[in-house]
């Protein structure tokens, strides 16, 4: 390392480094640098005393001033929630029709639904009660009971099929493959009938068979004409809405095998108020009656 000397072209002193011949500057720092970071040290200390700062083994430093976020947080929701208690309190007492005609109430409901759905009910009917494969689009018309606001609060308190539920909605589809009710060509010739039901692409030839093994099969729960069973559960036939699948091969499987899915009683987990807003938020996506 090269003595520290003054450099011809600048004036100003080295360091005393060189690398490759090339000799480092001892450039001081500007002073309004060297101010502000002495000033963030020092904040840095005033902060640790007045605030949490340093952990411990099972907490925290408390700091002079007690400040917590978590309190301030437990703070805020006890305000909102006190905020919220007037309308809750509103929505247990009234009707589901008369929410509605209270367009405060109203939106507060749908508000709250909304919230509900996303942590009850998306998981399975998907954001905004678009559904998937085995989930009811919950925005359209097709309704296996009813889409009422008094149905639909139903159906979420007291689910489908959901056997610890005495109120449950219930329906069974036999499996007419499984239990030997039908035989393969049966069902493969009925399911061409249930194609033509919606003017799906189907065997004209096969669908004629399949017609009379329909009626005698099926028609008691989904009607001659495929146009369901709202008291029975009954999915309409002749409509573009499928729940598992419009293609041949998902048919037959539905018939061979049925599809009685569950849905759960919510009843037991959330409160009457809640329900409500679940419902007319689920009502208001576009399918309610």
């Amino acid at each position: 390392m090269a003595k520290s000397e003054i450099d011809e072209l600048s004036g100003m002193e080295t360091t005393g480094h060189e690398w490759d011949g090339i000799r480092e500057l001892n450039t001081p720092l500007p002073r309004w640098w060297l101010w502000t970071y002495y000033a963030c040290i020092i904040w840095a200390a005033v902060y640790c005393v007045l605030y949490p700062a340093w952990p411990l083994v099972t907490s925290a430093t408390k700091g002079v001033l007690g400040y917590s976020s978590r309190a301030e947080v437990a703070a805020e929701m006890v305000k909102a929630k006190a905020a919220q208690s007037q309308f809750l309190t509103k929505i247990s007492a009234m009707s589901l029709g008369d929410i509605r005609k209270d367009q405060g109430l109203m939106q507060f409901a749908i508000a709250g639904g909304r919230s509900a759905f996303a942590v009850n009910c998306s998981q399975c009917h998907g954001t905004n009660g678009v559904g998937a494969k085995g989930y009811p689009n919950l925005n359209d018309d097709d309704w296996l009971w009813e889409g009422t606001l008094p149905e639909i609060y139903k159906t979420i308190a007291h689910g489908i099929r959901f056997e610890a539920d005495e109120n449950t909605r219930l329906s069974a589809m036999p499996a007419f493959g499984k239990d030997d009710i039908l035989k393969p060509d049966q069902i493969d010739v009925v399911a061409d009938f249930v194609l033509s039901l919606s003017g799906l692409p189907h065997d004209a030839a096969k669908a004629k068979q399949g017609q009379p093994l329909f009626v005698e099969n099926c028609a008691p729960c989904h009607g001659p004409r495929g146009k369901g069973d709202r008291e029975l559960g009954a999915a309409l036939l002749n409509d573009a809405i499928w729940l598992y699948g419009k293609d041949k091969a998902t048919i037959v499987d539905v018939i061979s095998n049925a599809r009685n899915s569950v849905m759960p009683a919510w009843q037991p987990r959330l409160d009457d108020a809640t329900m409500k807003q679940l419902a007319i938020y689920v009502h208001a996506l576009g399918g309610g009656e």
